[in-house]
């Protein structure tokens, strides 16, 4: 009687193989699906440039227009904790509000701009 001596020691490190290269695959999908979808809610930075200056005790704001100015519908803001808004729908390249009587560096102005699009950013945030 002859023996026959089957070789199955191949086949389990070529099922493990594939096995680990079918797991790798699918966390890989699954995370780029992850990855992909949060960055989907990202909106893109606007570039508008508004510049403050401090003479004496006179904080006037400055509309300089940018890339996306055209876009933007209205600009809001505070200047030491007064409502200052700029005037124009949109406001106009070197259209400037004031505020008078504010001493001292510490002055915080912010303003925030409103684009066509329903989107806010603010687009300045400083200390005068």
């Amino acid at each position: 009687m002859v023996s026959t001596k089957k070789n199955e020691e191949a086949v389990s490190p070529v099922i493990g193989v594939i096995l680990m290269v079918a797991v790798t695959v699918i966390l890989a999908a699954v995370i780029a699906a992850f990855v992909f979808g949060m960055a989907g809610n990202i909106n893109k930075t606007k570039i508008v440039a508004v510049t403050a200056d401090h003479h004496g005790t006179v904080i006037t704001v400055t509309f300089q227009g940018g890339q996306d100015a055209q876009y933007v519908s209205t600009i809001t803001g505070t200047i030491a904790g007064t409502t200052k808004d700029f005037t124009g729908t949109p406001p106009t390249v070197g259209s400037t509000v004031s505020q008078t009587g504010l001493p001292g560096p510490n002055n915080h102005v912010v303003y925030v701009a409103h684009f066509n699009d329903g989107t806010d950013q603010v687009i300045l945030d400083t200390y005068c």
